[in-house]
């Protein structure tokens, strides 16, 4: 065999150990983000992402994800199996040091994989550490190969249990629940939309999720197939099927640019927001980077080109600005960077400079392509750029009306917030209650020293079907950046948001129970997650709990939330007690309110996050847009009390 040949053999030899991995038990949050539902998820991302890299070499097609009756996770691919030869360094067989040592991982040698994803070799051995059990079978070399960890340690030494003639890795694990004390339940949706996701950005694998814990109606396990055979393509289509297209056509290049693999996928829609994703390594860097600039650059550069070119913009009266050119567009930009050099510990901004010239050629000569050869498209998108361009010079102006009212200004705090006395945003609190009503019971029920109230009249704007000058122009939008005293951003970067002043760091919304309080809850986070999405990825947003049931027998009274935890007390009771179900806010008192659920210390409080921009993205472009059915299909689906009209 050639040196060249040998360099490229995936052996013990390729497995670096980097460091130890005692810290992981002791400050799990450090490798994996945090011990909640989203850390809890993260494990199986992290076994998943080996079994994606093997594909990403090409020599993985077929991944399978189950989720185990007791909650055991176990994932199977048909790659090459972990190697199992001695490791010389370590004295031990290459799989334990895989499964034992931080850093150790196969991605750290060039010749064995090119780009990977997962944290940095961490993955699979800080899922083992923070396992109460997991077991690791690797099929390799015509044997079948065996290893059984406890909380990281080895049960005994890695052995051969068979023959086969197949390859492969299968792991096992149930996660540690000292550890995950919040959960230890696995969210099929959860895991099903990152599945889908990978799938998209890794066309001709085929991945299966399967559920043990639920069955169909046909009396079979919960399972779902993904499969891409078209990638970005098929996933633009996905993202934005609840929105009106512009163009019929989805715009798409995949190549390699100075040495860079680049794949991008764009559409218009008739809509008004800006829907851009990126990935790096399958990794979602939702705060953007160099491959985002490349895009924005490439797009602005080429579109602005052709429309001075065909003479479209010779009548407008002012100069077209970025915004204009990604209003309406949904793009999704994916690229494969041998060493990624990440922003921060959290990988969501990259920072690799010479993958902005890759992409920006790769986007101008993909659009260039496009505009020839589609020139009625060509002029449609053009039409919704001038469009654009004047709604903005709108907005500009009910942008500074929003700027001249905020707190520090003449114009003051809005008339209907009852302010709290604290000074420091850190104790500060503010809920946003559904009407006026409702805002006086919370007014009169909160601790006037850390709690402020801003009722808001009716339901607020929907803004996934407005304009930006029309969401700044609405009076209760306003009052909502004025009382949370933070700036909009300029003209060439209207989404951004800035959070220096913000007065009060939880941003409560506290609607009723019901149909109606749950559509003001939506359209509210609407708002949030399109105009101040900072203030959620910041962890600043969260939703109230209200009861809604009141159960008394005598002088015993407890609350309910749900229908099972009312029957359940109803029960314990033995009879004969009375149930009162609350309608909305206003009919409980001011006490019963501040008891239930704005008392800090026994309010129950749900922190919104993003777990997954893009199906976050497509949820609210389904809830509140134009498409009917599929919003009927997602109510009927997720609704516990709604009842659906035709």
């Amino acid at each position: 065999m050639s040196e060249e040949a040998n360099k490229k053999q995936y052996s013990a030899d390729s497995i670096q150990a980097l460091e130890g991995m005692e810290h992981v038990r002791m400050r799990p949050s450090m490798y994996i983000g945090d011990v909640g539902v989203r850390g809890l998820h993260h494990l199986v991302y992290e076994v998943v992402d080996n079994s994606i890299d093997e594909a990403m070499a090409g020599y993985c097609d077929t991944i399978e994800v189950i989720i185990n009756e007791d909650n055991s996770i176990t994932t199977k691919d048909n790659g090459r199996g972990i190697p199992v030869d001695l490791h010389k360094k370590e004295g031990v067989s290459a799989l334990e040091v895989v499964m034992t040592k931080i850093g150790a991982g196969g991605k750290f040698d060039k010749d064995s994989y090119k780009v990977s994803g997962g944290l940095h070799g961490v993955g699979v051995s800080v899922v083992n550490a923070l396992s109460i059990h997991l077991k690791a079978t690797v099929y390799r070399d015509g044997k079948i190969w065996e290893q059984e960890y406890e909380r990281g340690k080895t049960l005994y030494p890695v052995k051969s249990v068979g023959d086969s003639s197949e390859t492969g890795t299968i792991v096992t694990f149930i996660p540690d629940d000292t550890i995950f004390t919040q959960t230890t339940e696995y969210n099929y949706d959860t895991l099903a939309n990152r599945m889908r996701e990978l799938s998209y950005l890794n066309k001709g694998i085929t991945i299966t999720l399967i559920d043990k814990r639920n069955k169909d109606d046909k009396g079979e396990f919960i399972s779902e197939t993904f499969h891409s055979e078209e990638g970005l393509k098929e996933f633009i289509k996905f993202l934005d099927g609840n929105r009106e297209p512009l163009t019929q056509s989805v715009i798409s290049m995949e190549g390699e640019k100075n040495g860079i693999p680049v794949e991008v996928a764009m559409v218009y829609n008739t809509g008004y927001t800006e829907n851009l994703h990126s990935y790096v390594n399958n990794i979602n860097t939702h705060e953007g980077g160099t491959h985002l600039s490349g895009f924005r650059r490439g797009l602005t550069t080429t579109l602005k080109k052709y429309a001075d070119n065909s003479g479209m913009l010779d009548k407008l009266k002012f100069e077209i600005s970025g915004d204009d050119f990604r209003e309406g567009l949904t793009a999704i930009v994916s690229v494969k960077v041998a060493e990624p050099q990440f922003e921060g510990q959290t990988k969501t901004k990259l920072g690799n400079r010479e993958v902005t010239s890759a992409v920006s050629q790769a986007v101008s000569e993909m659009l260039t392509d496009y505009l020839e050869e589609h020139p009625e498209d060509a002029k449609l998108i053009v039409e919704k750029v001038k469009l654009a361009a004047q709604a903005r010079h709108a907005a500009a102006k009910a942008r500074e009306m929003v700027q001249r009212k905020n707190p520090m200004s003449v114009g003051g705090l809005p008339g209907k917030l009852s302010d709290c006395s604290e000074q420091d945003p850190t104790k500060c609190e503010v809920f946003l209650v559904e009407g006026d009503s409702a805002g006086g019971t919370a007014k009169q029920g909160r601790d006037r020293n850390f709690q402020a109230i801003l009722p808001l009249r009716g339901k607020i704007l929907n803004v996934e079907k407005a304009m930006q000058h029309k969401v700044f122009e609405n009076e209760e939008i306003k009052n909502i950046y004025t009382a949370l005293g933070v700036t909009i951003g300029t003209e060439e970067d209207s989404k951004a948001l800035n959070l220096d002043k913000l007065r009060y760091h939880k941003v409560v919304i506290m609607c009723d129970a019901d149909v109606d309080g749950s559509h003001i809850e939506t359209l509210i986070l609407t708002f949030f997650f399109r105009y101040m999405r900072e203030l959620i990825e910041a962890g600043h947003v969260y939703i109230a709990t209200p009861p809604l049931y009141l159960v008394k027998k005598g002088s015993k009274k407890r609350y309910a939330w749900n229908d099972k935890e009312r029957d359940e007390i109803v029960a314990s009771m033995n009879g004969g007690a009375g149930i009162q179900r609350y309608k909305g806010l206003g009919e409980m008192n001011a006490e019963q309110l501040w008891d239930t659920t704005m008392n800090p210390e026994f309010r129950t409080l749900r922190q919104v996050s993003i777990d997954n921009a893009t199906e976050s993205d497509r949820i609210f472009s389904m809830l509140m847009g134009d498409e009917v059915p599929p919003r009927r299909e997602f109510i009927e689906k997720n609704a516990v009390y709604a009842n659906i009209d035709a």
